[in-house]
């Protein structure tokens, strides 16, 4: 059987990519058959752009930008309306391989299903920036998980970032472009493949998640995330096996919501100074997500 071809896609935005791609290019050689990288940029500033499009000298290499920033699922459903090859490899623009054989892992695995997810890790050390810490220990301790964790529900801890996909599985369901604010378009994508029974298989092949955002822009793109969830919510009844989710209905099952709700408005301005300390509190966090959530539903 002729080997299947791989389409490597990597929405760009003010990020420079090309440690990311010469790593990948170093690797397409594991991967048995004939490979692309796709690079499309969503609107970066000038700077980025004019550093990027370099990469279109390299063989192997597409490089486009669109007029405008279109968005997470926007630009990811156009890659692959760009991809020439049954087989995408779906990254994130600020991620780095762990090492020499992330390509091959890859391949060793992809006749075991149509859908894998390699997971992302992060760095052992605590940046120095203390601005940076929240992302990185939220990371550490909610996103760098074993597959073995993964697996255990394979789709709600399905991410567009590090997944190989079949083309013809993406291209069947594809993300919600409505969703233009950050977050929970996997959620969705994640629920379509379990409604039509499309096995999902998580491996220990993470990428290593190298753009860390200060805390306050995670907090703003964390309460997008949220008003996300509430709207796949409210409008498809979607991500009720979110931890997050599942506490706000139940709150609102016991008549406890808007007491809850005013209770953690009152506590807000402590929960944000011990997220954004020096030591961040995960709990804190929660319970900062949980009044969003509240405020959104009730």
């Amino acid at each position: 059987m002729k080997p299947a071809g791989l389409s490597v896609l990597i929405p760009v935005y003010n990020w420079p990519v090309e440690g990311l791609v010469r790593a990948l290019l170093a690797q397409l050689p594991d991967w048995p058959g004939p490979a692309e990288i796709l690079l499309l940029d969503d609107g970066s500033a000038p700077e980025f752009r004019q550093r990027n499009r370099l990469l279109a000298e390299l063989p192997g290499v597409q490089y486009e930008e669109l007029p405008r920033n279109v968005g997470r699922a926007a630009i990811r459903n156009q890659l692959v309306a760009r991809a020439q090859y049954p087989w995408l490899l779906l990254l994130d623009n600020d991620s780095s391989l762990p090492d020499a054989q992330f390509l091959a892992r890859y391949a060793a695995a992809s006749a075991q299903a149509p859908v894998l997810v390699g997971g992302t890790c992060y760095p052992a050390t605590p940046p120095a920036d203390a601005a940076l810490r929240l992302r990185w220990h939220y990371g550490r301790q909610r996103e760098q998980r074993p597959a073995t964790l993964r697996q255990q529900l394979p789709y709600a801890q399905l991410t567009v970032n590090n997944l190989l996909i079949q083309a013809a599985v993406f291209r069947q369901f594809g993300l919600d472009e409505e969703l233009t604010r950050y977050g929970h378009e996997d959620t969705k994508f994640g629920w379509h493949l379990r409604e039509a029974g499309v096995p999902v298989l998580h491996l220990d092949n993470p990428v290593l998640h190298d753009g860390l955002e200060p805390a306050e822009a995670f907090l703003r793109k964390s309460r997008d995330a949220v008003r996300n969830l509430a709207a796949l919510y409210r409008a498809e009844g979607l991500g009720t096996d979110s931890r997050l989710l599942t506490m706000a209905l139940r709150l609102g099952r016991l008549g406890l919501a808007t007491a809850a709700r005013r209770t953690l408005q009152l506590l807000e301005p402590r929960l944000r100074r011990q997220v954004l300390g020096a030591k961040p509190n995960l709990r804190a966090f929660d319970l900062l997500k949980l009044l969003w959530l509240l405020q959104e539903l009730t």
